[in-house]
Order: C-alpha cells, then sequence, then structure tokens
C-alpha cells in the first residue's frame, strides 16, 4: 500500500526565513501565492525551531540586484507546521513505453530509472511524518524553496558582490545548475538532523534519470543513481568554529549515498562507495550545484559569527580610530554597510602584496621595461603600483568589510584582508577560507574569497592590514 503525500506541506512560507539583506531593499514578497496571512503558524508561546541556514558564497550580504522572495542570498530553514517529507515505499519493474503511465498519479513522489529502451525501474515515495523536505534548484516554481542562480567566480577585483546568472544587465550564460538540483530533509525531533540528496521533485513530484545518467543497482536490490552535473559537498575535518580545517570533496547520490568524485562532473561512471561517511549536514559543510557554491551553517554554529549589529559596531570602532593615509594625511573610513560597489572618498585603499593602507591615489603606476607602448612613445602601464611606504609592486584595490556575518568564523575584529578583491573580516574567518578549495568548471579547484567569488592570490591569498594612526 502507498501512502499519498501531503500536497498542503509543499507551500514554503512558513518555514523559511526571508533574513534582512546587507543592503536596504524592499520587503520581500511572500513565498507563496496563498494570500492568507500567516500569523498563528506557530504557536505565540514557542520559539519556532531552526534547522540551519543556507549561504550562497559569492554574494557579500545579498544578491547584486536584491534579495528577493525565494531568490535570496542566503535563507534560514525552519520547522514546518505540517511534516513534508517522504521516504522510499514501493518498487515496480515497468516497460520504458509505460513510463509516463506509471507516473501519472501526481500526489504520488516517485523516482524514475531508465536502464534501457525497454526497461525502467519506479520507486515510489509515500509520507514522512517525522522529516521535513526543503527542495534547492534553479527553477523558479513553487515546489522549489530555495532559487540558486550561477555565481560569477574569480571576475574581476574589488567589492562586486557577486553576480547572478539572471536577472543582469544582459545575456546571461547558459546555467550549469539542475533546475531541481537537490533536497534536504531534516529530523523534526531533536537532534534535528539534516540530510542532503541529490536531485529534486519537479512539479509532477517525481524525479526522473534517463538512459544516460549514471544509475546502478545497490547490493540490497534498490536502485541509486547521480546527476548529470552532479552534487558535491565536502565536510569541514574539524570543527568549523574551532579548528576550521577542509575535508575532502564528494558526491552525493539521489539516495544520499556518498560517492569519490568522478573523473569529470558529468562522466557516466560513478566513483567509488566511500561507506564510513555519510550525507548528514554539519556546521560549515560546503555544498556544490556546478555553478553556485552553497554554505550550511547550524544555530550553534551561527551564534560565534557577528550579526549586522555587531558588524556595524566594529565598522564604527575602525573609523572612530581615525586612520589616516600616510602621504596625504587624510582620514580614512569605511563606507556604510548598505553602500555597495561605489567607492566613497574617504574609503581606505590597500597595497595587497604589503598590507599598507592608503587613501586614493591616481599615482605610482609600475611601468613595464622594454618594449614601447600604442605608439612607440613610452612603456605601457601594468596596472600594478608600487607602494610609497615599502616600494613593494601590486595590485591597489579599495578595502570593503564582508558583511554577510554567516561567513565569518568568529566575531573577531576585522584586521585582514582578502587578496586581490580587498574584502575585509577577521584574521581567523581568512586564513579559514585561504585552505578551502573550492570547485570550479568540471574538474578545477581553486580557493576563493567568500564574499565575492574571486580567486585568491599570493602566498597566502590574505594580507594584514597595516593602518597609520593620526599624526595629532
Amino acid at each position: 500500500m502507498v501512502l499519498e503525500g501531503s500536497s498542503e506541506a509543499l507551500c514554503p512560507p512558513p518555514s523559511l526565513e526571508l533574513r534582512p539583506s546587507c543592503n536596504k531593499s524592499q520587503p520581500s514578497p511572500p513565498l507563496c501565492s496563498s494570500s492568507q496571512p500567516h500569523d498563528g503558524v506557530f504557536p505565540e508561546e514557542k520559539e519556532p525551531v531552526k534547522y540551519g541556514e543556507l549561504i550562497v558564497l559569492g554574494h557579500n550580504g545579498s544578491l547584486a540586484n536584491g534579495d528577493k522572495g525565494r531568490r535570496r542570498s542566503r535563507l534560514a530553514l525552519y520547522k514546518r507546521p505540517k511534516a513534508n517529507g517522504v521516504k522510499p515505499d514501493v518498487i515496480h519493474n515497468v516497460s520504458t513505453p509505460l513510463v509516463s503511465k506509471a507516473l501519472s498519479n501526481k500526489s504520488q513522489h516517485s523516482i524514475s530509472y531508465t536502464l534501457s529502451r525497454s526497461h525502467s525501474v519506479i520507486v515510489e515515495y509515500t509520507h514522512d511524518t517525522n522529516t521535513d523536505m526543503f527542495q534547492i534548484g534553479r527553477s523558479t516554481e513553487s515546489m522549489i524553496d530555495f532559487v540558486v542562480t550561477d555565481t560569477a567566480g574569480s571576475g574581476g577585483q574589488g567589492q562586486g558582490g557577486g553576480v547572478t546568472g539572471e536577472g543582469g544587465g544582459g545575456q546571461s550564460a547558459q546555467s550549469t545548475i539542475s533546475r531541481y538540483a537537490c533536497r534536504i530533509m531534516c529530523e523534526r525531533s531533536a537532534p534535528y538532523t539534516a540530510r542532503i540528496y541529490a536531485a529534486g521533485f519537479d512539479s509532477s513530484k517525481n524525479i526522473f534519470l534517463g538512459e544516460r545518467a549514471a544509475k546502478w543497482r545497490t547490493s540490497d536490490g534498490l536502485m541509486d543513481g547521480l546527476t548529470t552535473n552532479g552534487v558535491l559537498v565536502m565536510h569541514p575535518a574539524g570543527e568549523f568554529v574551532s579548528e576550521p580545517a577542509p575535508g575532502v570533496w564528494r558526491e552525493i547520490s539521489v539516495c544520499g549515498n556518498v560517492f569519490a568524485l568522478r573523473e569529470t562532473r558529468s562522466a557516466q561512471q560513478r566513483g567509488k562507495l566511500v561507506e564510513n561517511e555519510s550525507n548528514t549536514l554539519q556546521d560549515g559543510s560546503l555544498i556544490d550545484l556546478c555553478g553556485a557554491t552553497l554554505l550550511w551553517r547550524t544555530p550553534a554554529g551561527l551564534r560565534h559569527t557577528p550579526t549586522l549589529k555587531q558588524l556595524e559596531s566594529l565598522r564604527q570602532e575602525l573609523n572612530a580610530a581615525r586612520p589616516q593615509c600616510p602621504v596625504g594625511f587624510n582620514t580614512l573610513a569605511f563606507p556604510s554597510l548598505a553602500q555597495r560597489e561605489i567607492v566613497d572618498k574617504k574609503q581606505p585603499w590597500v597595497y595587497v602584496n604589503c598590507g599598507h593602507v592608503h587613501g586614493y591615489h591616481n599615482w605610482g603606476y609600475r611601468k613595464e621595461k622594454g618594449p614601447a607602448g600604442p605608439g612607440g612613445t613610452a612603456p605601457a602601464s601594468t596596472g600594478e603600483r608600487e607602494c610609497p611606504m615599502c616600494r613593494r609592486v601590486g595590485p591597489y584595490v579599495p578595502l570593503w568589510l564582508g558583511c554577510e556575518g554567516g561567513l565569518y568564523l568568529d566575531a573577531g575584529p576585522p584586521t585582514h584582508a582578502f587578496c586581490p578583491c580587498g574584502h575585509v573580516c577577521s584574521e581567523k574567518t581568512v586564513v579559514g577560507w585561504s585552505q578551502i578549495p573550492l570547485p570550479h568548471g568540471t574538474h578545477a579547484f581553486h580557493a576563493a574569497c567568500p564574499f565575492c567569488g574571486t580567486w585568491l592570490t599570493g602566498e597566502q591569498g590574505h594580507i594584514k592590514l597595516i593602518f597609520q594612526g593620526p599624526v595629532d
């Protein structure tokens, strides 16, 4: 007997937090088409249970065009008023031409594995009263709780804040993120364990793995498979906030099993099963969807990170110290956290190869030695600057405070900056992230700034900032 899942539980608003963005934007619309108010969803005397939060790397507090509805840079997952989880129930072996007829029941969740043109396996899922399900993907359909688009990595220097693959000024490149990329199942009872699975159910509550998809029968006679570009997960090797150290990137299957990476991202041959690792998310787990990387933070881990109010206090403390340009002697000031992309005239700039902080100046360009520039009149400029304090040559960029608190590893003072982008945060945060290789393309990995996605450069990928105090 197959039990039908609850369609009411698929409406996401009561369990998804619309967290205020770093930049000032209009209130986000409801996540569901229903016009009914959500007052009273949770009993007033009880605090709603938060499973954790997902943060998209490469966005410094909000998407480039602002957070709107289910498309945002950060989302909290709360316990739903009514469970909407599902679990495997019945397996059917059917003729492939009859699959569409077998999947006609739109109130029943199922996964279809096409083994050949004549043979398919359908696994029906039944309602699970003990779990909540949250789906992530590129699709804007209502069954997707968190809409994620491609993040531009290693593109340009400076603030940027990350760029989405949709909603930009021009035509975006074809996305590599699946419309129904993955799903997270959270246990409704303590300790509220969260587990991740590749692929999400579509509007017909189906997951379809075609003939070319990597799939196989397991030793116990069940089915499993991988999505086209895969869902990669890396759990931290130690405690994310106390001893940050990168783990090993693995691939998660449709049924939540853990495998070594394939030779290339979309290869049909799966990697080796890793039996001593699980799909259970922990504080600091990274989820890569081939186009965007998400960070999972637990409520316990988030207690170690600064809030927006605390970040604003740190900014004011920096400015209260009245740092000065050692050459122009003008007072420098970090701009408001809400200010994005526009460089303020008092904004501090840094030579990323030495860490000396200055005000902006348009001199000090390094000239190429050797061949003449255009027209044969003078050597061409390299775009790098020579620091007037120590004469070291390197990029010269504005400093921006990292205002996505969930990416911090502690609430320490903002004394360091990532190279070469200039995002400022605590020493522990820059040291931790500079050790983490993030996926890029089909098989490349590179450490990057978590606030903007720029690839890190230099020996360490970060620099200690050297401020000069007021002379009076």
